[in-house]
Order: C-alpha cells, then sequence, then structure tokens
C-alpha cells in the first residue's frame, strides 16, 4: 500500500523533516558518482551483520568505524525507487510527528529509531554477509510515533497494481498496523529459511524501528493540539 496523503495539517513547515530528506538525496547523488567503487562504500559504510557478531572479522574494523557504520547506512539506499518510496513515506508522517515532538526530539527519534532497528536485523540475522542499507528502519520509528499520537486520522492510500486508482481512505490505526503486522509476519517467515548470501527485505529492521518508535512516544510527553482530541 502507497500512502498518498493523511488528513491532520502540520501547525508548522517541517524543517527537520525536510532536512533529513535532502541529506538522503545528496547522499543517493554521491552514491551515482562513485561507480565501480560504490563497493568499497557499501563494505565500509553499510551495516553488514557478520561484522559484528563474528569476532575473527569485527577485529578489523574499530569501534568507531563500527558505530559509525549503523549511523551511515541509514542514509545510503539501493536506487531511485527504493530512495523515493523511503521520502515519500516520511514526508506524509514525519512532518506530524516533528509537530507533536519538536525537532530535536524527532530527529534523535530518527537516528535512535534507526539505530534500534538495525540491531533488531543484526540480532536477527546474525549470520549475513549481505549490506544493509537504507532509512526505513529509521523511518518505521517515526510510522510508530504516528500510530502512537494519531491513531484517528486518515490514510489516503493507493493499492497496488491499481497505480492509477481507486483510492481508499483508511484509519491511520488500520494502515499503520496493517504495514507493522505484514512486517511482522514476513520477517517471521523468513526466520531460518536464508543462508549467509540471502537478500531482501530487511523485515526485522522494519519491525524493530516500528516498535521502538510506538513504544517510545508512550513515554514522550505530548504537546497538546488545539481542538483536537488524540488518544
Amino acid at each position: 500500500m502507497l500512502p498518498l496523503r493523511d488528513d491532520i495539517a502540520s501547525s508548522k513547515f517541517p524543517a527537520a523533516t525536510l532536512s533529513i530528506i535532502v541529506v538522503n538525496v545528496l547522499v543517493f547523488l554521491h552514491e551515482l558518482k562513485l561507480g565501480s567503487h560504490l563497493e568499497d562504500l557499501l563494505t565500509n559504510f553499510a551495516v553488514i551483520p557478520v561484522r559484528y557478531t563474528h569476532p575473527e572479522i569485527a577485529r578489523f574494523y574499530t569501534l568507531p568505524e563500527q558505530i559509525f557504520a549503523v549511523f551511515s547506512s541509514m542514509f545510503l539506499h539501493g536506487g531511485w525507487i527504493h530512495l523515493l518510496g523511503n521520502m515519500w513515506t516520511l514526508w506524509i508522517f514525519g512532518d506530524n510527528v516533528e509537530d507533536r515532538l519538536g525537532r530535536s526530539r524527532y530527529v534523535t527519534l530518527y537516528l535512535v529509531g534507526g539505530v534500534a532497528a538495525a540491531l533488531m536485523h543484526i540480532f536477527t540475522n546474525p549470520n549475513s554477509e549481505v549490506p544493509t542499507i537504507g532509512a526505513s528502519g529509521a523511518i518505521a520509528a517515526i510510522m510508530g510515533a504516528y500510530f502512537r499520537f494519531f491513531p484517528s486520522a486518515r490514510v489516503e492510500t493507493l493499492v497496488p497494481p491499481f497505480f492509477f486508482g481507486p483510492t481508499f481512505v483508511l484509519p491511520a490505526v488500520l494502515f499503520l498496523g496493517g504495514w507493522f503486522l505484514l512486517q511482522f509476519f514476513n520477517g517471521a517467515m523468513s526466520l531460518g529459511a536464508r543462508g549467509p548470501g540471502f537478500s531482501g527485505v530487511a523485515w526485522w529492521a522494519h519491525v524493530g524501528g516500528f516498535a521502538f518508535g510506538f513504544l517510545i512516544c508512550l513515554l514522550a510527553r505530548r504537546k497538546p493540539v488545539p481542538g483536537r482530541i488524540e488518544l
């Protein structure tokens, strides 16, 4: 399902969300210029689980290099569709979460949520040698926060393969809850079904990021929005 828009207008310009999008786009444009050197970039700046779980491999990296890769991987993407899908989803859900949390806490949630997603991926794929890149784990944390703060919002949705309509308007609790269950189901089905060379979607990173965003925002002090009651 592809979200097109929601029905909650942000009260201020989403500067932090736009800044994150711009950084992701600039990094991707840099990737495009690397050509055959892109593989070297992924080796050093993507999350590769065996780098963290196999001591004989981990010893080739310093602790700062290991930590930095967790953060840098959030800003790398594997193609235009990967990038645009992630950035569009962030734009739809990020502005309202930024409104509710404020810019500094929002950026912190994005980054720490991305770390939580990466750790979940490493834990569930300890023998994977496949570089893992993309902002989807961090964006999943923002989606989890949206699920917490705006469950009654309405999300206009396009359902593939009907890319030209019709669209469906779904409650956010149904759209995001269904998305989370799909990630969890696919993640559960994938456990034990792959070897070190497996490549595909990092389902458990999505699950970890979403769960982190939702749970941490249960503790967040919410700024009230005039004229609106949220659960």
